[in-house]
């Protein structure tokens, strides 16, 4: 059923994506530059797009999560990581801040680390859209949480969420 559904394509930045990535402090291994191309491809194609990143710690997997991240978040949808610990949402939450720090993308982080008002705060930001991209733990699944626009999910240790979670978003 995936493979037939078409969507929207997801077109890079023309002057920040290229900027955004080069701002990677490190040199891209190959693996990471055709890891790099190959997102870029799928999220500029008519199809979902079903990827999984496997790499041993320090491969830079986020760093690829956070490249799709930007170009969907810069093309005006959103994007949602879903992550199994609140240490590991905290953790990515300051990463993504950081990366995107010189770009207009708002990031937030939805956990039981967050006030009921702040997260109230948040949850409406993902209906109103104001909210690009939200790292959060099982609380994204929550009846309450909904995105105006939601286009891409990032799931960050799957093994961890069971097929109704995924299937959820």
């Amino acid at each position: 059923q995936r493979t037939r559904r078409v969507g929207p394509a997801m077109k890079p930045h023309p002057h920040w994506q290229d900027e955004f990535e080069r701002s990677f402090p490190w040199k891209d291994n190959p693996d990471q530059a055709s890891t790099t191309l190959a997102l870029r491809a799928d999220l500029a194609g008519p199809r979902p797009m079903d990827r999984l990143l496997c790499g041993d710690v320090g491969y830079g997997k986020t760093e690829l999560a956070l490249r799709a991240a930007f170009l969907v978040a810069t093309g005006g949808r959103q994007v949602a990581v879903l992550v199994p610990t609140t240490v590991l949402c905290e953790q990515h939450r300051r990463t993504f801040e950081a990366r995107l720090a010189s770009y207009p993308v708002v990031v937030r982080a939805l956990s039981r680390f967050r006030t009921p008002a702040e997260q109230r705060e948040i949850v409406a930001g993902l209906a109103d859209g104001s909210v690009d991209i939200v790292v959060g733990t099982h609380r994204l699944l929550s009846k309450d949480v909904k995105f105006k626009d939601l286009a891409l999910v990032v799931v960050d240790e799957e093994q961890r969420f069971g097929v109704e979670h995924k299937e959820k978003l």
